[in-house]
């Protein structure tokens, strides 16, 4: 059925972070917008990264320096408008005899500082890890290294923000709405959608933009339309792990066949080690881990920690296709992740698409895509707009966190300090909205488990679009980490009792 006379200014495709971003800065320089995905906000790629904003310091080995600076200048940037979200992490560096010598790393930590416009991260230095905190968890002959500064995202919240803020600048968002076939008609494109429940619709928009990640050739089939560029699917693996280490420190770890890999403080009781490279040749509908995989990041954890990691300490899993452009890179880690974004006219209808990418880079991306549309859509007659304009919940300083922290112990003393941290790092202001004037658990209507209350799920269901219980508890936040069977079953149970 139609869904309106009037068309809309932008459609886009793909509510992974790359059309959330486009659809806020759409949304927010006039236009009238619609953001479709076929399932829930970041269930792909967009919620299986290494939650990092980096510049990418590996990539400065494949002379990538204009995509490196690119992301660096973003990070100060993404933190500035999402202190709840994105925190600076400090990353310890080993240097390890036999591969990069120390004086290389030095060369690239010194660029890594300076091309990037680094302003309040603080800067690298060497560490003896026989005195550093963050040697104590490593093996004795590891005595020197480095310590520097990047950035955490909770990458799903980062998506789901900015689904948020283009709904409050007007957009529709709608999610679990798979776009089947897209066609131009009288200078109009027209798409033919059918939701979760087999109910079908028909949108039209002036212009349409393709941010569906590793699906967007397949919807370029479904636009009957011919891609400008290859692309290469690459599978990255994380494995999740009981705390290694008490202390703040990321680690970034080099193996002997070239390739590195993280060890991230994570979720408070946990260790997050990843990534892998490994071409993915699969469905994109169930993307695991494998065997090797999991080995693999357990035996390179193992060369570098005092205590080995086996598969067996393993409590979770996850993994993410990367779309990157085929530039003829024989190992999947050389491979690009800088992207692309083509413009082609169908009977005087921009299609848009864009190739590749990184989650450190979104907004810029974001920022690009709808200066080229604004040549060809009179509606985004607005300014650029989004490297000031906090997030939804992030208007505070970048170092409020703690007094915001503060703020709800006090206000709401029956939460526990772990439970006020989790809230300020996911919601930041917002949570006031939610917590209220509450006194109790009973005035959110009761605790469901681990610090979820109801009031809290009901916001993610009326304001962030969940409506599962894998919606609410892997991507809105990771309190599946916590979750028993029987707990996720009472989220369940209280999602299928809720009105409406």
């Amino acid at each position: 059925m139609p869904d309106s006379a009037i068309p809309y200014d932008v459609i886009v495709v793909g509510g992974g972070v790359n059309g959330a971003g486009v659809a806020r800065d759409a949304a927010g320089r006039g236009a009238r917008v619609l953001l479709l995905e076929q399932g829930d906000l970041a269930q792909g790629t967009s919620s299986a990264s290494t939650k990092l904003v980096h510049g990418g310091l590996r990539y400065l080995e494949h002379y990538e320096f204009g995509l490196v600076r690119e992301a660096l200048q973003e990070r100060e940037v993404l933190w500035g408008i999402a202190p709840h979200i994105i925190w600076p992490l400090r990353f310890v560096l080993p240097h390890r005899p036999g591969l990069r010598p120390r004086w290389l790393l030095r060369l690239g930590l010194f660029l890594y500082d300076h091309i990037g416009g680094r302003k309040k991260l603080p800067a690298t230095r060497s560490i003896d890890l026989r005195r550093h905190e963050a040697g104590a968890p490593l093996q004795p002959q590891y005595i020197h290294g480095f310590e520097y500064s990047d950035g955490w995202v909770d990458d799903a919240r980062l998506v789901a923000l900015n689904a948020r803020d283009a709904a409050e600048h007007g957009a529709r968002v709608r999610t679990r709405t798979r776009a089947e076939m897209l066609r131009c008609e009288d200078g109009l494109w027209v798409v033919d959608a059918r939701d979760e429940r087999g109910h079908q619709y028909r949108f039209t928009g002036h212009s349409i933009v393709n941010a569906a990640g590793p699906a967007v050739l397949d919807l370029l089939k479904r636009a009957d339309a011919e891609p400008d560029h290859k692309m290469r699917l690459v599978r990255g693996s994380h494995i999740v792990v009981r705390r290694l280490f008490e202390h703040a420190y990321a680690y970034f770890f080099q193996l002997p066949d070239g390739r590195i890999f993280f060890a991230i403080p994570y979720e408070r009781d946990f260790t997050l080690i990843g990534t892998t490279d490994e071409d993915h040749h699969g469905s994109l509908g169930e993307v695991r881990a494998s065997a090797e995989e999991i080995a693999y990041l357990c035996e390179g954890a193992s060369l570098y920690f005092r205590e080995p990691v086996t598969p067996a300490d393993v409590v979770w899993t996850y993994s993410g296709v990367r779309p990157l452009i085929e530039d003829g890179s024989g190992r999947p880690e050389a491979a690009t992740r800088g992207y692309r974004i083509d413009l082609d006219m169908e009977e005087g209808a921009p299609l848009l698409t864009i190739y590749g990418g990184k989650i450190t880079s979104y907004r810029h991306v974001a920022e690009h895509v709808v200066d080229e549309l604004a040549d060809h859509v009179p509606a985004l007659s607005g300014k650029r707009w989004t490297a000031k304009k906090p997030l939804p919940g992030g208007d505070f300083p970048t170092d409020g966190a703690a007094a915001l922290k503060a703020e709800y112990k006090l206000a709401h003393p029956f939460l526990p300090a772990a439970t006020a941290d989790r809230i300020v790092k996911a919601y930041g202001t917002d949570a006031r909205i939610w917590l209220g004037d509450a006194d109790s658990w009973d005035a959110l209507g009761g605790e469901i488990a681990h610090g979820l209350s109801a009031a809290e799920a009901e916001w993610l269901v009326t304001h962030e679009w969940a409506r599962t219980a894998d919606d609410i508890l892997w991507r809105r936040s990771k309190l599946g980490l916590h979750f028993t069977p029987e707990e996720v079953t009472r989220l369940a149970e209280w999602l299928d009792a809720r009105p409406g």
